[in-house]
């Protein structure tokens, strides 16, 4: 290859392998239907063992049901390079929501080995099992699954036990999957955004500074049960309207503190539930993320704080109970550059941005330097059949994807340096 020629991908390859990828599990309305550990999850995923072979790779299955194909480096004494996704989509989902990194993630491979490049570093094409289901996959590479994930039941109906074993993986050797911090030279995940930020400024590219940090509480609301039609106004401690009250305390805390942070109530339940009892108890969720921890922190203790205060006026109690932490991950500054620089190569704009969902990059970046890709997202729409990305964005991130690879290979980063 001269020196002088910008390596790029077979982008017609590309959109037919996502193509195929998008009739497992297809629905009446365009979308997928391809939940881990369904059936749909496993005939996809023997295809996308088939298009790893194609492009000289190497594919295994692991103890935690990853798919994992190799190809060798010249430098056979280096920690291995990865680049991957996932293939498991929402119970009503999209066809490019973990699918485009992760056939990107081949191609990039099968362009090497066409022109004859070889990196150095052994490069590892990853399909990560059920990252819709809580990036299972990479968790169990960082060693971070416990016996109660296990036993939990995912989307398919079936355990995450169960369903390891049903992709062909071994949930009794998890051990043999974990991987220690500085044992790999990096990660690349290519992504949609997800959202409207890049579309609505006219950027081909995005950078991901972090991965957000998600908190979830469970909120309990006490008040009375009581008869509908014998209590008084004033004599009430209703249950739902402190709920009300404090969806808007939520919303009016989040908006009115600077930066990029969301809140969400996604779930309420109303106790007892019946049309002529005023409600005893709620029981609702509320999510907080953002790429800092302490801003979380501060907000939440805003958010308690008018909880008190709605209790007081209405006679009733809140109790948060913490359900679920998932830290912030800030991606690589070294990996950001050299992402950036390869998009500058390619003749594309980029900007910086946050990622405002979870991936299996957080994960990845306790174990060595990571990076994330984004493209647009048309209509900022995702986790839905009418989710698209335009030919020419898949293609120019597949494009900033392989030169990132090349790049990252090239450079000397400490695999245990975190910035």
């Amino acid at each position: 290859m001269p020196e002088t020629e910008v390596l790029r991908v077979n982008g017609d390859r590309l959109l037919a392998h996502l193509h195929a990828l998008s009739t497992f599990g297809s629905t009446a309305d365009g979308g997928v239907a391809r939940v881990a550990y369904s059936d749909a999850d496993r005939e996809a995923r023997a295809l996308v063992m088939d298009l790893m072979r194609a492009a000289a790779l190497d594919p295994c299955i692991d103890a935690a049901g990853n798919i994992i194909g190799c190809r060798p480096g010249s430098e056979s004494t280096l920690p291995p390079l990865l680049i991957g996704s996932h293939i498991d989509s929402v119970p009503n989902g999209g066809n490019y929501d973990g699918p485009l990194g992760s056939l990107a993630a081949i191609e990039v491979a099968e362009t090497l080995a066409e022109r004859r490049v070889v990196t150095r570093h052994p490069l590892e094409v990853v399909i990560f099992q059920n990252e819709e289901g809580g990036l299972v996959g990479s968790r169990a590479m960082r060693g971070d699954l416990t016996a109660a994930d296990l036993d939990r039941v995912s989307a398919s109906g079936k355990t995450i036990r169960e369903g390891i074993a049903f992709l062909g993986g071994d949930p009794v050797a998890l051990a043999s999957v974990r991987r220690a911090p500085g044992t790999i030279a990096g990660y690349l995940e290519l992504h949609i955004e997800q959202g409207s930020v890049l579309e609505r400024a006219h950027v081909d590219i995005g950078v991901v500074e972090g991965l957000v940090g998600i908190q979830h509480w469970e909120v309990t609301v006490t008040g009375v049960a009581s008869h509908a039609g014998t209590t008084p106004m004033a004599d009430r401690h209703d249950a739902l309207l402190a709920t009300a009250k404090f969806i808007e305390a939520v919303h009016d805390v989040v908006t009115s503190t600077p930066g990029r942070h969301v809140g969400t109530i996604g779930r309420i339940q109303a106790l007892p539930g019946a049309a002529n009892v005023i409600p005893g108890k709620v029981v609702l969720t509320l999510e907080l993320r953002d790429t800092d921890a302490r801003t979380i922190r501060v907000l939440y203790d805003r958010i308690a704080a008018a909880a008190r205060t709605i209790a007081e006026s209405t006679g009733t109690t809140f109790d948060f109970r913490e359900s679920n932490v998932n830290p912030p991950a800030p991606m690589d500054a070294r990996v950001r550059a050299l992402i950036a620089q390869a998009a500058e190569r390619l003749g594309l704009t980029w900007l910086s941005m946050p990622s405002g969902a979870g991936h299996d990059a957080q994960n990845m970046a306790a174990l060595g330097p990571s990076g994330m890709i984004f493209v647009p997202s048309v209509g900022g729409i995702s986790h839905a059949p009418t989710e698209y990305t335009t030919p020419a964005d898949v293609i120019n991130g597949a494009n900033v994807l392989l030169q990132a690879t090349l790049a990252v290979d090239g450079a000397v980063l400490d695999a245990t340096a975190r910035r």
